[in-house]
C-alpha cells in the first residue's frame, strides 16, 4: 500500500510538471537528486488498456492523413517498386483473407504480391481469395519442386519484379501506412539496403498488444535476438548477392538472413523506422512451441551466430542463459593485455576494502595493475590499508591531494597506466562472480566498440545499472534502474549483450587509445557529474560503439563515499554541470539512438510517450 501510495504521489507530481513548463525547466537540473535507491520499481511493461488509448490517440490514420500522404506520394520523384512475398502454408481461409486485405487497403499502392507455397504454384492459386483474383498485383509464384519455407521463398525472391522485397504471414496485418512509410524511407536515404520497423502482436478480436518499440541497428543485439524479425525490406539485389534464405535453418531463416544481410551490407546501410507497422497475428488455439523445438530452433540460432561471425574471423563460445538465447564468450588473446584498473579513493576503509579484495582475490584474470588514486585520506584506518595494500606488487598508490574532482584524478591515474586497457572502477564496487573483467575485456579489444559498461545492482540485489539512456531528466538515466534482478526487461534486453547511449563509470573498460583519441574526461566543466555520459558521447563520435553486458555484474554500493549532491554547494555544482552537459550535447542527448522514441523520456521504466518524439513524414492540410 505505501508503495502504491509513493507512485500515485509521484504520479500526481509529473502531471503537474507537464502542464506548468516553467515549473519543469526549473526543477530539470535536479531531476537526478533524488536517490534512485529509495524508489522501488514497478515492472509495468505497457499494458493493454495504455497502448490502446496511446493509439488511438498517435497511431490512428485519418482522413486527413491520408489525404497528406496520397499529397506526399504525388510530390514522390519515383514509386519503387515492393514485391511482397507471403507463402500461405496451410493458413486458414479467413487468415489469407485478412492479410490480404491489409495489403490492398494500403495508401501507397505500387506494390506486388509474390504468393507461393511450393507446391508447383498451384495450391496457392487456388485459395487465392476471389476478390484478390481480379488484382494485377497478385502474382502466383510457381515452385517446381516441393520444399521448405527457405527454397519457397528463394523461388519468389528470383522471380519478384521489385526493386525491394519485403515478407508477410498469413494472419499477420499491415496498416495502411506501412508500405509509405517504407518506400518515403527508401527515397529520403539511397544509401539504405535493410529497413526494419517496429511491430506488435494483434489477438482473435482485433486488439493490439505487446508492442515491440526496437532500438536502431544494434549489430550486438542482433546476435542475441532477431532484431529485425518484422516488418523488415530488403534491397533485392543483396538478398540475391547472398544466396537468399539458408535451407536448413527453418524456424529461424529469418534471423539467419538478418545476420548475413547486414553483414553484407554494413551498418550505415541498415535503417530504422520508429512506427509500428506490423501486427503478428495470434490465434484463439495457437499451440505453444514444444521444448524440442525451443532446443532446435536455438541450436540451429546458435549454429547462424557462430557461422556469421566465422566469417568475420571471429571464433566464439555460446553459453545457454535463460529461455533460447545465448551468451556469446568473445576471444581474449593469450597472453592475455595488461589491464590497468583506476580506482579514486578517500578515506572509507571499509569500501575500499571490500573493493580491492574482490579486485586482487576473487578476479579470474592474470594481467592486472591496480591504481589507487588516494584523494587526501585521513582516517587512521584508510592509511592503514593503503600502506597494506601496496606489498601487492599489483597495486600503485598515487597520492592526489586537492578538491574532489573525479575526471581531474582519473585522468591523472591514466597518465600513469601501464595497461592496454583501463578500467575506470569506483571503490564502492563489490565483485560477485570471477569471470567478470575477462567479460568486459573481451568486448573492450573488439575495434568496432569504444567503451564497455556492466550490469551493477544494488546491494539488495535490484537493478542500478544496465546501460544509461541519453536525455532522461536532461542529460542521462540508468535504464530500467529498481528492477528485479531475474526481470528479464522488455523482450529480454536486460539479459542480452547490446548497444548503449552510455554507460557509467562506476565500472567502464576501453582501450588505452581510445582514451588518448578523445583526451579522457573533461576536468574543466564535469568534475564530478556526467563526465562518463561526456567521455561516452565523445567516443560514439568516432564511430565507436558503447556496449553494455549483462554477464559482467558486480555490487554498486553507489556514491556511499561521497553521498549524494542535494544540498549547498554540490547542489550548485550539479547544477552547472547538467547545463554545460544539455547546452554542449543538446542534439544528441534527446535522440539516443538506443531508446525508441515512442518511450517517454520523463522515466527510465520503457513507458510511453505522449507524444511520441518522433515527427510525422508528411503535413496535414492547414
Amino acid at each position: 500500500m505505501a508503495v502504491e501510495k509513493l507512485y500515485q504521489v509521484m504520479g500526481a507530481a509529473h502531471r503537474f510538471v507537464r502542464k506548468h513548463p516553467a515549473v519543469k525547466r526549473m526543477l530539470r537540473p535536479a531531476a537526478h537528486l533524488v536517490m534512485p535507491s529509495i524508489i522501488p520499481f514497478r515492472s509495468r511493461y505497457i499494458s493493454r488498456d495504455e497502448y490502446q488509448s496511446w493509439m488511438v490517440r498517435y497511431e490512428t490514420i485519418t482522413q486527413a492523413d491520408d489525404a497528406a500522404i496520397r499529397a506526399d506520394i504525388a510530390r514522390f520523384p519515383r514509386q519503387p517498386l515492393l514485391s511482397v512475398v507471403m507463402a500461405p502454408h496451410q493458413a486458414p481461409e479467413a487468415a489469407l483473407r485478412a492479410t490480404i486485405a491489409s495489403l490492398q487497403a494500403q495508401i501507397y499502392e505500387n506494390w506486388e504480391l509474390c504468393l507461393t507455397d511450393g507446391s508447383g504454384g498451384t495450391h496457392a492459386a487456388s485459395r487465392r481469395p476471389g476478390a484478390a483474383s481480379a488484382d494485377p498485383r497478385m502474382r502466383v509464384i510457381a515452385c517446381p519442386t516441393q520444399g521448405g519455407i527457405s527454397a519457397v521463398s528463394n523461388g519468389a525472391l528470383r522471380q519478384a519484379q521489385g526493386e525491394w522485397v519485403t515478407f508477410l504471414e498469413p494472419g499477420d496485418l499491415l496498416p495502411p501506412d506501412a508500405l509509405y512509410e517504407l518506400a518515403a524511407e527508401i527515397l529520403d536515404h539511397p544509401e539504405a539496403r535493410v529497413i526494419y520497423t517496429d511491430e506488435d502482436r494483434i489477438d482473435a478480436q482485433g486488439n493490439r498488444n505487446t508492442p515491440y518499440f526496437k532500438p536502431d541497428f544494434d549489430p550486438d543485439l542482433l546476435l542475441g535476438q532477431n532484431l529485425l524479425s518484422h516488418l523488415t525490406a530488403y534491397r533485392r539485389d543483396l538478398l540475391l548477392s547472398i544466396g537468399g534464405f539458408r535451407e536448413g535453418f527453418e524456424g529461424v531463416q529469418d534471423h539467419d538472413l538478418a545476420l548475413r544481410a547486414t553483414a553484407a551490407c554494413g551498418p550505415t546501410a541498415v535503417r530504422h523506422i520508429a512506427r509500428v507497422l506490423y501486427h503478428q497475428h495470434q490465434p484463439a488455439d495457437r499451440q505453444p512451441v514444444s521444448q524440442s523445438t525451443m532446443r532446435h530452433h536455438a541450436a540451429l540460432t546458435g549454429q547462424a551466430v557462430t557461422e556469421h561471425l566465422a566469417a568475420r574471423g571471429i571464433e566464439v563460445t555460446l553459453l545457454p542463459t535463460a529461455g533460447s538465447h545465448h551468451r556469446i564468450v568473445f576471444p581474449v588473446p593469450e597472453p592475455a593485455p595488461l589491464v590497468s584498473v583506476l580506482i579514486p579513493t578517500r578515506n572509507r576503509a571499509n569500501l575500499l576494502r571490500v573493493c580491492l579484495e574482490g579486485l586482487l582475490n576473487r578476479t579470474d584474470y592474470p594481467a592486472l595493475e591496480v591504481l589507487v588514486a588516494d584523494n587526501g585520506s585521513t582516517e587512521p584506518d584508510a592509511l592503514a590499508l593503503l600502506r597494506a595494500t601496496e606489498s601487492d606488487p599489483r597495486v600503485r598508490v598515487l597520492d592526489m591531494p586537492g578538491p574532489f574532482n573525479f575526471a581531474r584524478i582519473t585522468n591523472q591515474a591514466a597518465a600513469e597506466a601501464r595497461g592496454e586497457i583501463l578500467l575506470l572502477l569506483n571503490n564502492d564496487i563489490e565483485v560477485i562472480d570471477s569471470i567478470w573483467l575477462r567479460e568486459m575485456v573481451s568486448h573492450a579489444l573488439r575495434p568496432a566498440i569504444g567503451a564497455v559498461g556492466c550490469r551493477l545492482l544494488y546491494p539488495n540485489g535490484r537493478l542500478q545499472h544496465g546501460g544509461t539512456v541519453l536525455g532522461i531528466g536532461g542529460v542521462g538515466g540508468h535504464l530500467l534502474v529498481g528492477a528485479r534482478r531475474e526481470d528479464p526487461g522488455p523482450f529480454g534486453t536486460l539479459g542480452l549483450l547490446r548497444s548503449a547511449g552510455a554507460v557509467t563509470a562506476a565500472c567502464l573498460a576501453l582501450r588505452r587509445d581510445v582514451w588518448q583519441q578523445v583526451g579522457g574526461m573533461d576536468e574543466a566543466n564535469l568534475a564530478v557529474a556526467f563526465n562518463d555520459v561526456d567521455l561516452c558521447l565523445k567516443i560514439r563520435k568516432l564511430g565507436l560503439r558503447i556496449v553494455c553486458t549483462p554477464f559482467a555484474e558486480l555490487y554498486h554500493h553507489e556514491s556511499a563515499s561521497r553521498g549524494q549532491d542535494r544540498f549547498g554547494e554540490k547542489a550548485e555544482r550539479f547544477r552547472r554541470e547538467t547545463d554545460f552537459m544539455i547546452t554542449h550535447w543538446r542534439d544528441d542527448l534527446l535522440n539516443d539512438p538506443y531508446y525508441n522514441p515512442n518511450y517517454t523520456l520523463e522515466n527510465p521504466d520503457c513507458t510511453l510517450a505522449s507524444p511520441p518524439r518522433r515527427e510525422r513524414r508528411y503535413r496535414k492540410p492547414g
